[in-house]
């Protein structure tokens, strides 16, 4: 089943399947902030070194599952694999969506 998401989380999730970091200016917000494995990542530079290195680090995939909204927020949970310990393992990304763009994410 196609989970239908939300602008711009369609973009996203493939740029996230095909390791494409130059989509992240097309999803984020200039001053975007993602906080993932206890650091936080703020700006479209920072946060596309952060994509390339995940890439690289992981070799991943992320299989949403499930789309709700929360406290304002939109929850997409996932199912991430790649190279390392525990693959598959599920995970929530949070997004904070304002004017078609992430403005924040946080993956736990």
């Amino acid at each position: 089943m196609k989970i239908k998401l939300p602008a711009p989380l369609e973009p996203y999730f493939v740029s996230q399947n095909t390791h494409d970091a130059s989509a992240i200016e097309r999803c984020f917000a200039s001053n975007a902030t993602v906080r993932d494995e206890g650091r936080s990542i703020k700006g479209i530079a920072a946060i596309k070194e952060w994509r390339v290195e995940v890439a690289e680090k992981y070799q991943h995939s992320v299989e949403p599952l499930g789309v709700f909204a929360r406290d304002g927020k939109v929850v997409v949970t996932a199912r991430v694999s790649g190279s390392f310990p525990g693959s598959p393992i599920t995970l929530d990304h949070i997004f904070e969506i304002e004017g078609g763009k992430i403005v924040s994410l946080e993956i736990r």
